[in-house]
């Protein structure tokens, strides 16, 4: 089975900027890959995507903040995150809908404050 790491949260200003990577033990560059957040006692929400044709979108909180990118020759897919909000605070999961289907990892902590 195919698996994807997060890795790249932690403790950030408000305003401030994390990197946070997804890599995949597969190459990837087939597939669509998303990010999805879950903050304490709040359900899993998209966040963004990035599709095989090259396309991007983004949950309209995020939208100019944050910013998908690829390197498949590592298999690892990037979710830029700057102008950081205290409700960004969440854990952060990557997904391929193809290949990890009803499956989750651990995902990244990425904690905001003042």
């Amino acid at each position: 089975q195919v698996t994807f790491v997060e890795s790249g949260g932690g403790l950030a200003q408000i305003g401030g900027s994390v990197r946070l990577s997804c890599v995949a033990s597969a190459n990837i560059a087939q597939f669509r890959v998303d990010w999805y957040r879950q903050a304490p006692g709040k359900e899993r929400e998209w966040v963004a995507f990035t599709r095989t044709d090259g396309k991007t979108d983004y949950r309209a909180d995020v939208k100019g903040r944050f910013t998908i990118g690829r390197d498949y020759a590592k298999n690892t897919v990037y979710l830029h995150m700057k102008s950081l909000k205290l409700d960004d605070t969440a854990v952060y999961y990557c997904h391929c809908p193809t290949l990890s289907g009803d499956r989750w990892g651990q995902g990244t902590q990425v904690t905001v404050s003042s």
